[in-house]
């Protein structure tokens, strides 16, 4: 759920530590109540019985809670490891029918596209670095690529398939030297996101004897930013044993510089910094200057910190209370960067070196999100959410707009019969100038194709590199040509596996509990009538800031092909319209936002797209804490729910390592008003006895760094005993992937086909 989900693709949004570890004590005194497993409600499964309660009271703020599953926290412990084995046998159970092999073939086929995609570009000095996913190979290796963008021209330079041919270890993120000798890698195994950074040689694909270990690790992730000639970089790095007790060992991210060759690495800064820091490092043009993000946690809020050659110190550049955000170097070394005081869509400033003045504004806020901001030689990028989809507009930088600027409206013509003459033609906008203070009208819009999501953004000299997407079109990277104002698509393009041309999109717009109009998008087939049976698969996030964009995904047209319905949300707690609809549904507002996806739920109903007996709905993650809530407090809407690596128990999810840095996101159970808030939404301690629970797939990985494990198996536990239907309520653990990064194509082929066994069986969808 944070930024450093492995060199994005999603977003989206960081949750708790790996099941390695077991939790630490309760927060309060607890009392442990003798063993019980006695349930009135419905007979045991033969495969699962129930899992014993032994229950452990503990008091906050007057209030007793009882957690009957708190010793299913300890994954080490025999009888957990049997409980985990006794609930996959009875998931096989149920997954493992005749329709499973229909549906592994169709996802197979799906995932399976020889045509490569191509993510995490970077720029070099007119040498391009891409991430390339090229099925059947397991995990994306890292190719270089000549300026022109032509695929044909690659070289491979670390290829995890190569290392490790289990195709368990995966490439977190990559830098390459200014002068394009080296590159670092960061490289992690078995989905734990915990890597070590590796030197590769460009020109030969050789690694290098240099290896900094614990750069990139599963709770604040890692960054690396190279000095000006390429003889070191900085890095950020988590304690390593012997520097800090073991409990701190995963948090106080702090930055070191390295010296090729060099045994032992300098310390940089983070003394001083929170304990749930996470930094991202950043270089300017000439390597004079290194920018660090700091983040407190995963709420939002950051702080900044530059580093001169000149003076070899580093200085403030910002503080938590600024409410700046996203930063980047221009290329004459200014700090552009979008502010959010007093501008909840976000603005954009800039710093001047030598950095000790207040920043200016150069963009106003408007009427959509600003995400980031890219600047060249001669203009301002911003790049911004409209409720989902992207916009990107540019702003001259100091000079009159070229033919770039927007053309007045054409006069309009007589009318034929009128008397009088016409109106008189719209005044011309006025030519716009940006400079430091400078605000004014937005000198041309990029031509984006319709309802589509910009993933990222890079600098080309003048010109820019952007990735793009839709719900009906593959990623590709396009350049875009300031001089021309167009864009081109370059051959870093996927080729469509599918044709999304049977299928209709559209918005719908849902009115919330409070009144809050919730934007939601609909993939249906074309022709369909609305007749209240089509099988529908809702889905939503609504957290950490993350705004859910148009993206293909062969989930939703293996769920079309059966003549489904997709309807994905865009809740309160994201991004999509600004920092007060992130605020809106995060802490102590959570509730907004499972009501904000209930009012979609609804919507489906009202709008005769489907009934309770044929919706479905999904999520993961922050996502997954979104379906826990959901299917607690309105079961009798859905009939099949789909949660995977999800957050269920609220009040014990702060002592997952981390738990810690969703503290500034869902708030503490050490703040009473917190407390009271997440104790009255955690789906754990929310579940009824005598409920008819609707059938659920959980599913989780052992080595998850951001969810632990346990929440899914102390969730499964809880309604396992709770409900009183015949559905069923599974889990599947793997032991052998984490929260989603780095997952192998051939495990991911699994998963989807799992959960789409679950769902069509459940839900009655027979093949077309």
């Amino acid at each position: 759920m944070r930024r450093y989900a492995p060199l994005l693709a999603v977003a989206l949004a960081s949750c708790a530590g790996g099941a390695s570890n077991a939790p630490s004590p309760a927060p309060r005194p607890a009392t442990t109540a003798p063993a019980t497993n006695a349930r009135p409600h419905v007979p045991v499964h033969p495969l699962v019985g129930l899992a014993p309660k032994r229950p452990v009271v503990h008091e906050l703020f007057g209030t007793k809670v009882t957690d009957d599953y708190e010793w299913l926290e300890d994954a080490k412990s025999p009888e957990v490891k049997s409980f985990i084995d006794a609930q996959k046998q009875h998931a096989r159970s149920k997954l493992d029918v005749p329709e499973r092999a229909a549906v592994r073939a169709r996802v197979a086929q799906l995932l399976s596209d020889p045509s490569p995609s191509f993510w995490g570009l970077r720029d070099e000095g007119g040498m391009l670095f891409v991430l390339k996913t090229a099925p059947p190979k397991q995990q994306a290796m890292l190719v270089a690529i000549g300026p022109d963008a032509d695929p044909k021209s690659e070289r491979v330079i670390c290829d995890p398939n190569a290392i490790d041919p289990t195709g368990k270890t995966t490439i977190d993120f990559f830098v390459p030297s200014p002068d394009k000798k080296l590159v670092a890698v960061s490289l992690s195994k078995d989905g734990t996101e915990s890597g070590d950074v590796h030197l590769f040689d460009v020109a030969t694909g050789k690694e290098q004897k240099d290896v900094v270990t614990r750069v990139n690790g599963g709770t604040a992730g890692g960054s690396v930013a190279w000095n000006a000639d390429g003889s070191g970089f900085f890095y950020t790095r988590y304690p390593r044993a012997g520097e800090r007790p073991e409990a701190d060992l995963d948090f106080f991210q702090q930055v070191y510089f390295h010296k090729l060759g060099a045994n032992e690495d300098t310390y940089a800064m983070g003394k001083d910094l929170p304990r749930i820091a996470e930094i991202e490092l950043e270089r300017s043009d000439d390597g004079k200057a290194i920018l660090a993000r700091v983040a407190n946690g995963d709420g939002g809020e950051a702080e900044h910190h530059v580093w001169l050659a000149a003076t070899n110190k580093w200085q403030r550049l910002s503080k938590f209370e600024d409410e700046i955000g996203a930063a980047s170097f221009a290329p004459d070394g200014k700090i552009y960067a979008v502010a959010r005081k007093n501008a909840p869509r976000g603005k954009v400033v800039v710093f001047n070196p030598p950095f000790d003045t207040a920043p200016q504004e150069v963009v106003a806020q408007d009427d959509a999100v600003i995400e980031a901001v890219v600047v060249t030689k001669a203009a301002v990028y911003v790049v911004e959410v409209v409720g989902g989809p992207s916009r990107v507009r540019r702003f001259p930088l100091g000079a009159k707009p070229e033919p770039l600027a927007r053309e007045p409206k054409t006069p309009p013509k007589p009318v034929p019969g009128k008397k009088g003459p016409p109106p008189p033609p719209p005044k011309p906008e006025p030519p716009t100038t940006i400079a430091p203070g400078a605000r004014g009208p937005v000198a041309a819009e990029l031509p984006l194709p319709p309802v589509s999501s910009v993933s990222g953004v890079v600098r080309s000299g003048e010109d820019l590199f952007l990735r793009i997407e839709s719900h009906r079109e593959p990623p590709a990277w396009f350049k875009y040509k300031a001089s021309e104002h167009r864009l081109v698509k370059t051959g870093l393009a996927k080729k469509p596996a599918f044709d999304m041309g049977d299928v209709e999109v559209s918005r719908e717009t849902c009115v919330s509990k409070d009144g809050t109009k919730v934007p939601m998008t609909l993939l249906e087939p074309k022709g369909r009538a609305r007749d209240a049976t089509a099988p529908t698969l809702l889905t939503g996030y609504g957290g950490f800031n993350i705004s859910v964009k148009p993206r293909l995904k062969a989930l939703y047209r293996a769920w079309l092909d059966r003549g489904g319905v997709i309807a994905e949300t865009n809740l309160r707690g994201g991004g999509e319209m600004g920092e007060e609809w992130h605020r809106a549904g995060y802490q102590t507002r959570k509730q907004n936002v499972f009501d904000d996806f209930a009012a979609c739920a609804q919507r489906l109903f009202d709008a005769k797209v489907t009934d309770p007996s044929h919706l479905a709905i999904y999520g993961r993650s922050n996502g997954g804490l979104l379906m826990g809530a959901t299917l607690v407090q309105h079961p009798e809407m859905f009939r099949a729910v789909v949660s995977a690596v999800g957050i269920y128990d609220m009040l014990r999810t702060e002592l997952s390592p981390n738990g810690a840095f969703n503290i500034t996101e869902y708030g503490s159970v050490k703040d009473e008003a917190s407390f009271r808030a997440l104790f009255a939404y955690s789906p754990f301690h929310n579940v009824k006895d005598g409920v008819a629970y609707p059938a659920i797939l959980f599913t989780t990985g052992a080595n998850d760094p951001r969810v632990d494990p346990y929440h899914s198996r102390k969730m499964v536990a809880r309604l396992q005993y709770a409900t009183t239907s015949d559905r069923p309520i599974l889990l599947l653990a793997s032991d052998d992937t984490g929260h989603g990064g780095g997952t192998p194509l051939s495990v991911e082929i699994e998963q989807m086909t799992d959960m789409l066994t679950f769902l069509f069986t459940e839900l009655g969808v027979r093949a077309k």
